[in-house]
């Protein structure tokens, strides 16, 4: 039950500042037309009802979930089936993304379906699952966060020079979009749970943090070397 309180309390922050907001430049400034008004009104509490389930849904399944596998992976011993979990589920939650598909829909659009939909959210999973598993390996041998930063962005910069500048835009807005609610939960609690059982002392559980940050460099190279190909 307190569950379900917290959840309605941040949905209600969430959607509420924003629903209020428009009414107020509707009412000074802007004007919509009514049908325009009742339709976002209606859109804001359907917004804010799947919003609440969700949250409900990733409180209860995809973060308990998420870091149960992620402690039950090293006990295996195998560090080619922890690497490859991280990878096959940072590219199956990245294609679930919802604000994966928004972008890759809209671009599809702007492009009048030069750059399909389905090719960018295939580009986008495949370069945050690659960095999901790059993001084990560091967790496994204790990489520092730093150095592994740094060699993407520096990657990501020496990439831009050749890239079309469209393709620049859309890369990092890519990279921004995997940062989304149903990729989050999951992969953090992953990382966590993994850094839980790998490291004896429980302030090295702050190692499963920054992969999220980690894994959003790859979707940002893997659409700069589409713009490459398609150049």
């Amino acid at each position: 039950m307190e569950n379900i309180k917290e959840t309605f309390k941040e949905v209600a922050s969430a959607i509420l500042p924003v629903t209020i907001v428009v009414i107020i430049l509707q009412v000074t400034l802007i004007q919509l037309p009514l049908e325009a008004l009742l339709q976002f009104l209606i859109g804001a509490a359907f917004v804010s009802i799947g919003f609440f389930l969700f949250l409900l849904g990733v409180t209860a399944g995809l973060l308990p979930v998420g870091e149960l596998i992620g402690k039950q992976l090293p006990k295996t011993r195998k560090t080619w089936l922890i690497i490859g979990t991280g990878f096959l589920l940072g590219l199956a939650v990245t294609i679930a993304e919802p604000d994966v598909r928004v972008l890759a829909k809209q671009i599809d659009q702007v492009s009048a379906g030069g750059i399909g939909s389905n090719l960018l959210i295939f580009s986008v999973a495949l370069g945050l699952a690659i960095f999901v598993a790059l993001a084990m390996v560091r967790t496994i041998y204790s990489i520092p966060l730093h150095y592994m930063l740094i060699g993407g962005y520096v990657s990501v910069f020496a990439l831009s020079i050749f890239v079309p500048e469209e393709f620049v835009s859309i890369s990092f807005d890519s990279g921004g979009v995997t940062t989304g609610p149903m990729a989050v939960p999951f992969i953090l609690a992953l990382g966590v749970g993994v850094a839980s059982v790998l490291r004896s002392s429980s302030s090295s559980d702050s190692e499963g943090f920054g992969l999220i940050g980690l894994a959003s460099i790859g979707p940002i190279l893997a659409v700069m070397i589409l713009g490459v190909l398609f150049r």
